[in-house]
């Protein structure tokens, strides 16, 4: 069966020689014209990666490991063309539907709730938006605080969203995530794993949204990542150099094209980035009916099982990651392909070294109190002469 379109598009490595005779143009404007995410070359793992997290955020995230200059952040904003719409709340107070549906009319503020009644609609289609943490960012600044300004020009306390609300049904990148202090990086982990978070200042609280699309990013020489944070990310990818010289030079070629004339390299992949965001979209809507079947699920557990793997995020993710891969491939069935296809992504430092270390050196202590509880005196007699 031919792949799809979506898959199609990630796979291609079309030149981008157009552009490299286009005179640029001075625009006399600070604007931002970024790098076409489908104008990356190879890569393609990093970019399936990308793709399935927004087709699915089920998936959990994704972390891109490896050295500089490598395109990690380039494919990252380059995201932003292809990032599919969702439905936002036109309510101040942020009512959803959904709160009416679990709660009840109670749920929801009295205006929306007389909307619900006449029928009329309280979210609307709105795109995503990618929000990036600042390096120097305050946890105040991430989760929310006390607004200073209105505190000391009108004496009143007040808290303000921060970071991690704004960035709710939104992609969140975090570069140099490894660098990140501790308080920082777990508040941004247990938001995105929860959805939901709550900030207390003094006497005041409130709680808010975080269903974020969570991307990280880090250069292993500059420090390792905390095992905690790196196992909330749902996909690993390896970032590495590309080795074909072939492809290195059209690296070259599509950086100078890019660097001499931002928005021809643009134009030139702008029919390809369209198509890439309406089957993203397509897939989005597809994935709810996207199935796995009892083989697939077999086979997913005894990957896991051979591997010694103790975390259940491992085939959450596995499964979830293969749901979207199949979704992106117009199928809503997924079948052992698209198993493989996710494994590597999935699985890659779900194994615990220090794990295996410390469930291997408890053995002798388990077998010991097992014999003790089934009523054998060798063991305890041996333990009584130490």
């Amino acid at each position: 069966m031919p792949e799809s379109e979506l898959l199609r598009l990630l796979r291609q490595h079309s030149p981008a020689q157009a552009v490299l005779s286009s005179r640029p143009s001075d625009r006399g404007l600070a604007d931002e014209a970024r790098f076409p995410f489908l104008a990356l070359v190879s890569q393609i793992e990093m970019k399936t990666a990308l793709i399935l997290t927004l087709i699915n955020p089920a998936v959990g995230g994704v972390l891109l490991v490896g050295p500089r200059g490598t395109g990690k952040t380039t494919a990252v904003r380059g995201l932003v063309d292809i990032l599919p719409q969702v439905q936002r709340s036109t309510c101040p107070n942020g009512c959803e539907p959904q709160a009416a549906e679990i709660v009840g009319m109670d749920g929801v503020c009295p205006q929306c709730a007389a909307k619900l009644i006449r029928g009329e609609p309280i979210t609307a289609p709105d795109r995503m938006r990618l929000f990036e943490l600042p390096l120097n960012a305050r946890l105040d600044d991430v989760v929310g605080g006390i607004n200073e300004r209105i505190a000391m020009e009108q004496q009143k306390v007040r808290l303000e969203r921060g970071l991690l609300a704004m960035a709710d049904q939104n992609l969140l990148y975090v570069d140099e995530v490894n660098l990140l202090a501790n308080e920082i990086a777990d508040a941004i982990l247990d938001a995105a794993a929860q959805g939901i978070y709550t900030v207390r200042r003094g006497p005041l609280a409130a709680t808010y949204r975080a269903r974020i699309v969570l991307v990280g990013s880090m250069n292993p020489e500059e420090g390792k990542l905390r095992p905690q944070i790196q196992d909330r990310f749902g996909l690993r990818v390896l970032v590495r150099g590309l080795t074909d010289s072939t492809d290195r030079l059209e690296v070259y070629r599509r950086v100078t094209a890019y660097q001499a004339n931002p928005h021809a390299l643009r134009a030139t992949w702008a029919a390809e980035t369209f198509a890439a965001t309406a089957e993203v979209a397509e897939a989005r809507a597809r994935l709810p009916q996207v199935k796995l079947t009892p083989q697939v699920e077999r086979t997913g557990i005894a990957w896991i099982k051979r591997m010694g793997i103790d975390s259940h995020r491992a085939e959450i993710v596995l499964f979830e990651a293969a749901r979207a891969h199949a979704a992106a491939d117009e199928r809503t069935q997924v079948n052992l392909s698209d198993l493989r296809t996710v494994a590597a992504l999935a699985l890659r430092q779900r194994r615990s070294p220090f794990m295996d270390d410390y469930f291997g050196a408890q053995a002798d202590e388990e077998q010991e109190i097992a014999s003790v509880v089934h009523g054998s005196t060798k063991s305890t007699h041996k333990r009584s002469r130490r």
